[in-house]
């Protein structure tokens, strides 16, 4: 999850299900060193495609509560959870938050549209569990860690959940569901 580009994928993407989107509230978890990266890539990003952003960090399910609902005023509206333990911890509470002041969102990790978030782009931990299986391997059989190259992720997935687009009545465009890896109904 230190792959910072994500930042601006997940902005791409929350413009694609969010038609004539204008501005982008962030919640990250201020204890989580990655989300400063993520943050200066969506930072340069969003004037690029011509989104306002609004960064907010986080540290307790109150700081939560307060910046969804802070997130659902207004129109042209949606909402990218970086991840981090906190959003972790409290993932019922964010899905269930973004559900009731209807809000799109758009997650980093994959259990939140499985868990009735609206959807997430990120790497594909199975393939990154199969790599860390191949080091561990490698090391057992005499490698030194020092000597092995460091690896990043070379797979993303796409996920939406239809039922969440479907309450907040968008309309997704046929060619991002095209492109998802996995669409939850």
């Amino acid at each position: 999850m230190f792959e910072f580009a994500l930042g601006a994928k997940w902005l791409e993407v929350l413009q694609q299900l969010v038609p004539g989107l204008a501005e982008a509230a962030v919640i990250y978890d201020r204890s989580t060193p990655s989300s400063l990266g993520f943050l200066q890539v969506m930072t340069a990003a969003a004037p690029v495609i011509g989104v306002k952003l609004s960064a907010t960090p986080v540290s307790s399910e109150s700081d939560i509560e307060a910046s969804i609902a802070a997130a659902g005023v207004g129109a042209n509206r949606g909402l990218i959870v970086l991840p981090g333990s906190l959003m972790g911890v409290h993932r019922e509470l964010i899905t269930t938050l973004t559900a009731r002041h209807r809000i799109p969102a758009v997650y980093g990790l994959r259990d939140n549209p499985a868990k009735g978030g609206l959807a997430s782009y990120g790497v594909d931990s199975v393939e990154l569990y199969r790599k860390a299986a191949s080091y561990l391997d490698r090391i057992l059989k005499g490698e030194k860690p020092g000597d092995l190259p460091v690896q990043g992720a070379t797979r993303f997935e796409l996920m939406i959940n239809l039922r969440a687009a479907q309450a907040l009545g968008l309309d997704l465009p046929p060619a991002l569901l095209f492109g998802a890896d996995e669409l939850i109904e």
